[in-house]
């Protein structure tokens, strides 16, 4: 099955194209004395802050015109106090008249952007284009009121297939069971798959959901009444019909990607700068005085999406044949005398800021694996693949909580995976500085499995 591509950019582009529009007016109607790097910098951070604050960009298919001019009015209230602010700090209260007219020329502006976007965009979905492809498990009432909504609001861009329930139905575009509908999906580049909970069984959503991610397809639920909403879904009005879907996980979020790719980029650079530039070399003369055989050694290691890349270490062992085969255990012989102190201080990962640099690797994720372990994993661990969604770390959440190191029994990397899906599930900034915290406390009283 060949999914059309969404692409993750399209909030990014409007949010720029805003930006230009706001600094374009700046420079026509604001004050020239304002028109300074520091103030222009400020209003565009202050901006993109308030529009993850208010949600302004979180605009969908199925949002109605009050929604998005609720959002319009909440972000600019919010932002127009924190234009006001810079003049307050910044200037000693000094507020001139061309200041409002800059504001509201921005509000009106954008305010007509807006809803020219918004409509043109219902005219172009009307004309058959930027569909998105649905079917609905179940048959009830709730079921078909979603189903019609799709077939007379051609303005929202749903393609309606088919009903598929377990029961028997009269309904001609009833299209089979449950079963034949995720072969249905698998098969016809389905984008949303509705289930009414009412006609479809616990184990069932739970069998559709995991097929949804799998597949890369969208997952909602049509609720009987708003009692069955929970924390892990969203409530949503298609019209007057409720519907929940599940809130987005930290790494569905762009916004995310760009904030811990900038972290991984300043922070390994404050690691080469301050730091590997001068023990390296040190680390080099100790390495070679031990043992023969390369400062650095290099192993093919899963990345993200399955993306194969060299994940670099200072070496340890001797040179020897079973590196790529065989996995460190307790009094390897195979380690040298430098070895075991690097490993002890696991000083020997820190070639691996190099890989977060060129974006193989970032500083907090799930360790990657030798190919060979990766391999025998996925077929003994469940959602062990879900690990490749994100970069691989330096160091992560399964390791500073005790499961580093070699896997004795099937409970380790059992464990070790569960936490690392529990970080990709639970991302956020706060944590990776948690985990970078208990990282360098572990290695400054040791390790028990650092070997």
């Amino acid at each position: 099955m060949e999914k059309k591509k969404k692409s993750v950019f399209i909030k990014p582009i409007i949010a720029l194209v805003d930006l230009l529009i706001i600094n374009i007016i700046l420079y026509y109607v604001s004050n020239p004395e304002y028109l300074t790097l520091p103030f222009l910098t400020y209003l565009s951070v202050t901006w993109i802050l308030t529009s993850y604050y208010t949600g302004f960009y979180l605009i969908y298919r199925y949002t109605h015109i009050t929604s998005l001019l609720s959002r319009l009015l909440s972000h600019f209230f919010v932002f127009t106090l924190a234009f006001f602010a810079y003049f307050t700090i910044f200037k000693e209260g000094k507020i001139i008249d061309d200041q409002f007219f800059t504001i509201s020329a921005v509000f009106l502006s954008i305010t007509v952007l807006k809803f020219c976007f918004f409509f043109l965009l219902k005219k172009y979905r009307i004309q058959g284009k930027n569909f998105r492809n649905v079917i609905v498990f179940g048959e009830g009432k709730t079921a078909q009121n979603i189903a019609t909504l799709f077939d007379k609001k051609q303005d929202l861009g749903y393609r309606f297939s088919g009903f598929f329930s377990d029961k028997t139905s009269k309904f001609k575009n009833h299209l089979g069971d449950i079963n034949e509908g995720l072969k249905y999906s698998f098969n016809n580049n389905i984008d949303e798959i509705y289930c009414e909970v009412n006609s479809v069984t616990q184990k069932q959503i739970k069998d559709i959901r995991e097929f949804c991610i799998k597949n890369n397809i969208e997952f909602r639920l049509i609720p009987e009444n708003k009692a069955i909403y929970s924390k892990d879904f969203i409530l949503e009005y298609y019209g007057t019909i409720p519907i929940l879907k599940p809130k987005q996980l930290p790494f569905e979020r762009i916004e995310t990607h760009i904030l811990k790719r900038m972290f991984d980029i300043f922070f390994s650079l404050f690691v080469f700068v301050f730091i590997l530039s001068w023990l390296l070399p040190i680390l080099f003369v100790f390495v070679k005085i031990n043992s023969k055989g390369p400062f650095i050694f290099k192993q093919i290691r899963d990345g993200v999406d399955g993306q194969q890349f060299y994940c670099y270490k200072i070496r340890s062992m001797k040179i020897n044949s079973l590196a790529d085969k065989i996995s460190t255990t307790k009094n390897d012989t195979r380690i040298t005398k430098v070895g075991a102190f690097l490993r002890r201080t696991s000083l020997d990962e820190l070639p691996q800021f190099f890989n977060v640099l060129i974006g193989d690797m970032s500083v907090i994720g799930p360790r990657p694996h030798m190919n060979i372990q990766t391999e025998r994993y996925l077929k003994e661990i469940d959602n062990y693949l879900m690990r490749n969604s994100v970069r691989p770390g330096i160091t992560g959440l399964a390791q500073v909580s005790g499961f580093r190191g070699e896997v004795k029994n099937k409970s380790d990397i059992e464990n070790r995976v569960r936490l690392d899906i529990f970080y990709i599930e639970n991302w956020s900034f706060f944590l990776d500085i948690k985990i970078i915290a208990q990282t360098f406390l572990s290695i400054l009283k040791g390790e028990e499995k650092a070997y």
